[in-house]
């Protein structure tokens, strides 16, 4: 008789959803259903607020990466003022946009995912975490830990605090960096990169060793979408978008923001609040893409510094131009790391960072702006529309994590075909499909602006309907 399982919550990712599996008479695989059942409500009850809020509003979106949001909408205020951001400006903002991949990196790759690949996928669910791997691995438990609170500390920093700093503003930014705080940030850097060289030892020992992992998680041709640099290189807050196909080949380039509806359409399921984004020239579903850490490799025909083109050459020469698992998002990560901290010191040592011309002073001279930039996760845009009196009349945000839910929704089905058979589960089992989600280190409360909370649960029907059985995790 076929039934249904049901994962609920899915643990290790930042919010809360479930996974639902239908088994055939047999017990194979016919499908699987990853829900997102919170609502989302966050665009409808910004309306009628004053648009120079929105940078402090949106941010308060998610803890986890309230950064990200800031640089959007702050981006997509300083079109409304039709403002020539200083330069000073753009680049302090750039620094905090980099503590925060930094910090959401480390969190991702130290507490949520390394667990599975240091303590083992069938290891005791009680154990296998952060705290598991602190007992096992002290040593490499601290410098996980300390790694976030160099990218937490870049943004409070220069914020104040280190979540919802309310300080990126349309037309700039509302402090500066004294030298004392640059010379503070200098000081993390050689612990910073001897960290994230040690975690890419530590994910290419285990790649060449469990190499089903690469092909069973959700490895499979898709198109791509990052911002990418005028000359090709990894970007993470300005240049223009790109899209490549799975071969790493060129599909649309130098993709303005205001342009993204043209390229962009959102479809929706029944079965999840979360939308489905695809790419608008293929139609839907037939146009999956995928965003963030992988997508934004896949899209650069250069990192820009030397330690991550030296790492990139590496990895494309394990995986090829474009690798299509979703498990090396996390190799894709660490990498990302390793081009963030240079960078981070490249800003921290040009003389400009301490300027004090922080904000241009402008009016409304526009009554729409999008700002696009690059989240953890991916690729996130803020779009605004206001009235003359400088009020918003409509919004429109697009989550990184929703621009992956077609990969999503596909990796977990993958990874359920390949490892369930003949109806046999184990936790084991369950453990290997959430980790499909983990790989996008998806940011639910980002994505559907959260109203209540959803439990994961693993629910098994026959083709009846009628409930066979039933696992929760609270």
């Amino acid at each position: 008789m076929g039934r249904e399982i049901i994962i609920d919550p899915v643990t290790r990712i930042e919010g809360h959803a479930k996974i639902t599996i239908h088994l055939d008479d047999l017990g194979e695989v016919t499908d699987t259903e990853f829900h997102v059942v919170e609502f989302r409500g966050f665009e409808k009850f910004c309306e009628g607020r004053p648009f120079y809020e929105m940078p402090s509003l949106t941010g308060r979106i998610c803890g986890i990466c309230p950064v990200s949001h800031l640089m959007a909408s702050a981006k997509a205020g300083d079109q409304i003022l039709a403002a020539l951001v200083p330069p000073t400006a753009t680049k302090l903002r750039r620094l905090m946009n980099l503590g925060q991949i930094l910090q959401s990196h480390a969190l991702s790759f130290f507490y949520l995912s390394s667990p599975d690949m240091l303590l083992g996928w069938d290891s005791d669910p009680a154990l296998r975490n952060v705290v598991g791997l602190a007992q096992a691995d002290p040593d490499l438990a601290r410098k996980g830990i300390r790694l976030r609170q160099f990218g937490q500390e870049v943004i409070e920093v220069l914020g104040g605090k280190r979540i919802h700093p309310a300080w990126a503003v349309p037309g700039g930014v509302r402090s500066g960096l004294d030298e004392a705080g640059r010379q503070h940030l200098l000081n993390w850097i050689p612990e910073a990169h001897a960290t994230t060289a040690k975690a890419l030892e530590i994910i290419k020992g285990y790649l060449a060793k469990n190499e089903e992992q690469i092909h069973a998680f959700g490895e499979f041709p898709s198109l791509y979408l990052g911002l990418c640099g005028d000359d090709g290189e990894w970007e993470h807050f300005g240049g223009a978008l790109r899209v490549v196909n799975a071969a790493g080949d060129i599909v649309a380039d130098k993709i303005s923001a205001d342009r993204y509806q043209e390229f962009i359409g959102e479809a929706v399921e029944d079965y999840s609040y979360l939308k489905f984004p695809y790419y608008k020239p293929v139609g839907y579903p037939a146009g999956i893409y995928r965003v963030g850490p992988l997508a934004r490799l896949n899209l650069a025909d250069h990192m820009g510094f030397p330690k991550a083109d030296k790492e990139l050459l590496e990895y494309r020469a394990r995986y090829g131009r474009a690798p299509s698992s979703s498990f090396l998002y996390h190799y894709a990560r660490l990498i990302e790391m390793t081009a963030a901290i240079e960078i981070i010191e490249s800003l921290l040592n040009d003389p400009e960072i301490t300027s004090t011309h922080l904000r241009a002073n402008a009016g409304i001279n526009r009554l729409e702006g999008v700002g696009v930039s690059e989240a953890p996760r991916g690729t996130l845009f803020h779009h605004y529309k206001i009235n003359e009196d400088g009020m918003v009349t409509k919004v429109n945000l697009i989550i990184a994590t929703g621009q992956n839910n077609l990969g999503m929704n596909r990796t977990v089905k993958q990874i359920a075909q390949h490892y369930i058979k003949g109806g046999q589960i184990t936790e084991g089992i369950l453990n290997r499909v959430e980790a499909g989600i983990r790989c996008y280190d998806p940011c639910l409360s980002c994505s559907t602006h959260a109203v209540g909370q959803m439990p994961l649960a693993v629910r098994v029907v026959n083709p009846a309907g009628e409930l066979i059985q039933e696992l929760i995790r609270s």
